[in-house]
């Protein structure tokens, strides 16, 4: 009877102390009370030697929770998967009592893929035994795990302490999301303040704050970026809304701002800048001006005053934290002893001075942020353009695979360099944050553009698109668009026959004149040079592009923009509302914007565009098969050049008579007919092949030439396309006209040594 009796006093002591710690989970007002300080006196209540409460994290499908080590805190991040036992326990929302966490056999009867990672236990001398694993949820949302380990004695966790654990739990679960609750709330009320001017400009309201304070990047890039990505508020709205809270002046990137001198830049490193969001920017009558992202910040303003103590007076000037790493990019990395002139293998040994991360996970927090992330991303760029570079290709791998970079040089990719592993998530993220990309979503492709001159100090633009790839990684290309005046007529290396009908064409008062090629054979290059010839002052000339890459003066460009409805048949619509005499639209796409153009050019204008097709005869076809008008078509189109880019042989090129099975090959390849009509003597042929020398990287080729097929829309080509005739009857009809096909030209350019016969045939078919 004694025995019941001590036995019931110690179990309502228990529950007593229980209902204490509850009480004070409850009264908690922020999660680090109770994930370091409350978090070890629960330890006791289990007689347990470690317990750790882990907070879910949906959206990255982590498990992360705080341990105290010394004066610093430290995170502890662990995947939901079935393969850890606080995983397991978060993904089935089941309760996990193991009695040994060294034994295979009985982790493998709870979960097959289930092990217990012992890496903490090496690091510390720990050994992990008994572990009790149990969910958190509120109204089924998992907020989270406990993780109760080793029971003092040696003993395995019993029925009672389960459900002291799942009680524990659910009063945890309550506790954090009034904390989740109160944090959005009190982040709106603070919000309203900072963001008065858009609320009376009606630019904002409290569902938005509400919304955007929930947003999973504010930590990361602050709300004031959220708003303006997610949100809609421009950049200018923001700036003026942030220099009326702040009472300061807020100023954008200048690529052209000039550094201090270097005795004040030494004074800070650039990783702590980057890391605290400020940076020296002038000095004006003997004040100080700082750019910082709070200019209110009194902590930040105590420890400026230290490290420039010779200053009496130190000014604040806000702005964005995307323009301050620019700024910091562009004084530290780009001053006379930084980073432009630093080689790509000075910049992969600051990585890889670093430790390996032990765990897929660990190399995830690798931060796009870091100062040597940056300035590896800005060399590759800059690499690239010096190069004359077309694409860049970022492709990490599954595992311990190096990230490889590859970049495209007259056509073709070659290796740059490979980097680290554990860069695979850092690179993609920061070209992400430079095209203001959502860097949270892997899941789905985006594309966007960089403005390099606010990260660099060459004014480049890229086009970007990330690609998912397998193992949750993602790929990215970067495209470098060109940019400058169009090359001269002369120099697009036509031949006389092709050069003349093409001249006689974009002379015309109206009609149709096409380009056609794969992807990146320099169809808009050829187009902007054609027009280059009747750009003139008394010629009202519109382009509808996309994107606008070659610019000339006296033309007027416009970009279009298909997500918000503008498009190339609504830009093309406009122009004829604005009294043009030649039209150029960058591609027609549909049958829509086909059409359009067709009715301008039999309305009075010259239109010029673009097509994605094999070979001009092809495009005739392709055209009809979009339903177009053949009438119509026939009685528009003036020419079809079709183009193809090879490469050109350097000058290190080695001149040799080929032999007579070769010859025969190249004419049957050329058409016996059509090479006897060229009158060209056999044994005067001379062929040429690549060599190689330091100017051409030693692979025999350096730039590229056109390839062209002129089609001359002859009132035969007329009548053939109002009879919607088969290709071939078109192609026959071309080349009785004078069109050498593209494989034709490129034989007669071998035979000038500006190529050579495995370059054309690598590029035409016929």
């Amino acid at each position: 009877m004694a025995q019941e009796s001590d036995a019931l006093r110690q179990q309502l002591e228990y529950r007593k102390r229980l209902m204490d710690k509850i009480n004070e989970i409850h009264s908690a007002d922020n999660l680090n009370t109770i994930l370091i300080h409350i978090k070890d006196s629960i330890a006791g209540l289990f007689m347990a030697e470690r317990i750790t409460i882990y907070l879910a994290d949906a959206k990255r499908n982590l498990l992360i929770s705080k341990v105290k080590s010394g004066a610093e805190v430290q995170q502890i991040v662990v995947p939901i998967s079935d393969t850890s036992l606080s995983g397991y326990c978060a993904i089935t929302g089941t309760v996990i009592n193991i009695k040994n966490a060294y034994d295979p056999h009985e982790l493998k009867m709870i979960g097959s893929n289930l092990k217990f990672d012992n890496t903490w236990d090496k690091k510390t001398g720990f050994v992990t035994k008994q572990v009790l694993c149990v969910p958190m949820k509120f109204q089924k949302t998992l907020i989270g795990v406990i993780q109760v380990i080793n029971k003092k004695g040696d003993i395995p966790y019993d029925d009672t302490d389960i459900s002291y654990a799942m009680e524990l739990s659910t009063s945890l679960s309550i506790a954090i999301h009034n904390i989740y609750r109160l944090s959005v709330t009190t982040k709106v009320i603070r919000h309203k303040t900072r963001y008065n001017f858009l609320l009376d400009k009606n630019l904002l309201d409290d569902k938005i704050l509400e919304k955007a304070s929930g947003h999973p990047d504010v930590p990361k890039i602050g709300m004031d970026s959220v708003l303006m990505r997610e949100f809609g508020i421009s950049r200018e709205d923001m700036a003026k809304n942030l220099s009326f809270y702040f009472g300061t002046e807020f100023i954008g990137y200048d690529p052209t701002a000039h550094a201090l001198e270097e005795d004040l830049l030494k004074r800070v490193r650039p990783e702590r800048l980057n890391k605290e969001w400020w940076v020296p920017f002038k000095i004006e009558n003997g004040v100080l001006h700082i750019i910082i992202d709070d200019p209110t910040d009194l902590g930040r303003q105590d420890m400026l005053k230290f490290v420039y103590p010779e200053y009496k007076r130190i000014s604040y000037i806000g702005a964005f934290r995307e323009d301050i790493l620019s700024y910091i990019n562009l004084f530290y990395n780009y001053s006379s002893s930084g980073g432009a002139s630093s080689s790509i293998d000075d910049i992969l040994n600051k990585l890889d001075s670093s430790d390996d991360p032990e765990t897929e996970t660990e190399s995830q927090k690798v931060s796009e942020q870091d100062s040597v992330i940056v300035q590896l991303v800005n060399k590759i760029i800059i690499d690239a353009v010096n190069n004359k570079v077309s694409d860049i290709h970022i492709e990490p791998f599954p595992g311990k695979e190096d990230v490889q970079v590859r970049m495209r040089i007259d056509g073709r990719c070659k290796v740059y360099q490979k980097i680290p592993y554990k860069y695979k998530y850092a690179i993609p993220s920061r070209i992400k944050i430079m095209c203001n990309l959502d860097i949270s979503e892997r899941r789905k492709p985006q594309d966007g553009k960089i403005d390099f001159k606010k990260f660099g100090p060459l004014n480049v633009e890229l086009r970007v698109a990330t690609v998912p790839t397998a193992g949750q990684l993602e790929d990215v290309v970067m495209r470098v668009l060109a940019s400058g005046e169009p090359i001269p007529y002369d120099k697009l290396g036509l031949t006389e026959r092709n050069a003349r009908v093409l001249n006689t064409c974009i002379n015309q008062p109206y009609g149709l004149i096409l380009v056609v090629g794969p992807t990146g054979s320099g169809k808009t290059t050829t187009l902007h040079s054609a027009i280059s010839v009747i750009n003139t002052v008394d010629t009202k000339i519109w382009t509808a592009e996309d994107p606008v890459e070659i610019t000339q003066r006296g033309l007027r460009q416009v970009q279009v923009h298909p997500k918000i409805g503008f498009t190339f048949a609504a830009a093309l619509r406009s122009f004829l509302r604005a009294d043009p005499d030649v039209i150029m639209v960058g591609e027609m796409r549909d049958e829509e914007t086909a059409s359009i153009g067709i009715e301008c050019s039999l309305t009075g204008h010259l239109v010029f565009s673009t097509l994605h097709t094999n070979s001009a005869p092809e495009t005739i076809t392709r055209l009809l098969d979009m339903e177009l008008d053949p009438f119509s078509f026939s009685d528009a189109i003036l020419c079809i050049l079709a183009q193809r880019l090879a490469r050109r042989l350097c000058g290190c090129r080695q001149e040799y008579i080929p032999e007579q099975k070769e010859l025969d090959e190249i004419i049957f390849e050329y058409g016996e007919e059509e090479f006897a009509k060229q009158g060209i003597n056999r044994s005067d042929i001379r062929l040429y092949k690549a060599v190689g020398c330091p100017k051409c990287s030693d692979t025999g080729y350096k730039g590229r030439l056109g390839l062209h097929e002129l089609l001359e829309g002859t009132d035969p080509i007329k009548a053939l396309v109002k009879r919607k005739s088969e290709i071939e009857f078109i192609r026959k009809q071309a080349i009785e006209d004078g069109m050498t096909t593209l494989k034709q030209d490129g034989i007669l350019k071998c035979f000038e040594g500006l190529t050579d016969l495995k370059e054309v045939r690598r590029v035409c078919i016929k």
